[in-house]
């Protein structure tokens, strides 16, 4: 293997990750912004957002992916998956932020809202996940 494909498929990921966090960031400022900093101490919305859009984007990509046969090979699906996929979307979905902030939550012993973040954040992911699947594989 050479190390073109290697430094090719790293720098496709490194700058699709580098979007996805600016964009994870800025939505975290808007949302302060529109519900204010109190809201955002309460509940971590900006997180809970950011990873059931993530999961709608995922699936919609995944559903092209697929749908188009990109998923099979090809230089260019496979450019587009690791730019899109592994790297915008890993970037922009904050599942490790997820995880310190159900932490968080637990130690300060508030456990109904660590249980409803939970709730919310699996239901949220898979059935964003699942609807953006459906779309693309109902698009013909």
């Amino acid at each position: 293997m050479s190390t073109l494909p290697t430094l090719a498929a790293t720098l496709h990921v490194a700058l699709g990750g580098a979007a996805g966090a600016v964009l994870r960031y800025m939505t975290g400022r808007w949302m302060t912004g529109a519900l204010g900093p109190q809201a955002m101490g309460v509940f971590p919305w900006a997180t809970l957002a950011v990873n059931a859009a993530g999961s709608v984007a995922m699936g919609l990509l995944a559903g092209w992916l697929a749908r188009s046969g990109a998923g099979a090979g090809g230089t260019n699906a496979e450019n587009l998956r690791l730019l899109l996929g592994v790297g915008l979307l890993g970037g922009f979905t904050t599942f490790s932020a997820f995880s310190l902030e159900m932490v968080l939550l637990i130690e300060r012993g508030q456990f109904a809202i660590a249980g409803l973040y939970a709730v919310l954040s699996f239901s949220l992911g898979i059935s964003g996940l699942l609807f953006g699947l459906t779309v693309m594989r109902a698009v013909s």
